[in-house]
């Protein structure tokens, strides 16, 4: 019987104070820009707290290990262990990721998985988080249509609750055809209206 052969994953490459410091760099220049983001849109506590996990020994060690300055360490370390501990753990801590919202379902569901609708706010801040990141990515080339074209590289709209994928799209959307300013503005009609009403 013949054996299968079983494909070597690449070994973890090491951790050098080079990019420890860049990558504290990046994911720094990354929370602060969402934090000025947010704080335009009244959204100061979670301008305060958010990413802050990326700091823990459980995250920032990965990213150190795994940085390139081209993509998230996170695709490293999968493409070397298989999967992401590191994403694992920030996922779990951070509700602006719609990973965080995601439950089993009683209901006969393909794949038993069902998403929960995000609250507004988190919405808001996942719609920051991904201005931001665009803006970490792609520099001075940064355009008001990247946020909108990385979401539709994705397969992120299949694991949003309805309602949710609607919000964001309409934002990103909005983002690529209006501008910041614009799109800034309506965020602070309706969220504030939102929080007037109590929802």
């Amino acid at each position: 019987m013949k054996q299968q052969a079983t494909r070597e994953r690449p070994a973890a490459p090491p951790v050098t104070i080079k990019k420890a410091a860049a990558h504290f760099a990046t994911i720094t220049a990354h929370r602060h820009c969402v934090m000025r983001e947010c704080f335009r849109l009244g959204l100061f506590r979670q301008g305060l707290v958010h990413d802050l996990s990326k700091y823990s020994p459980e995250e920032f060690l990965v990213g150190a290990r795994y940085y390139t300055g081209t993509e998230s360490p996170n695709n490293g370390e999968r493409r070397v262990t298989g999967y992401s501990s590191s994403w694992l753990h920030h996922k779990g801590r951070n509700r602006h990721h719609y990973e965080y919202w995601i439950d089993y379902s009683t209901r006969e569901i393909p794949g038993g998985f069902a998403p929960v609708k995000m609250p507004g706010r988190y919405v808001v801040e996942m719609f920051c988080d991904r201005i931001a990141a665009s803006r970490i990515y792609n520099g001075a080339a940064y355009q008001d249509s990247d946020p909108l074209r990385y979401y539709h590289g994705g397969n992120t709209q299949q694991f949003l609750h309805p309602q949710t994928a609607a919000q964001l799209e309409l934002l990103l959307n909005m983002l690529a055809e209006k501008g910041e300013e614009e799109t800034f503005a309506y965020i602070r009609r309706h969220l504030h209206k939102k929080r007037r009403h109590g929802r």
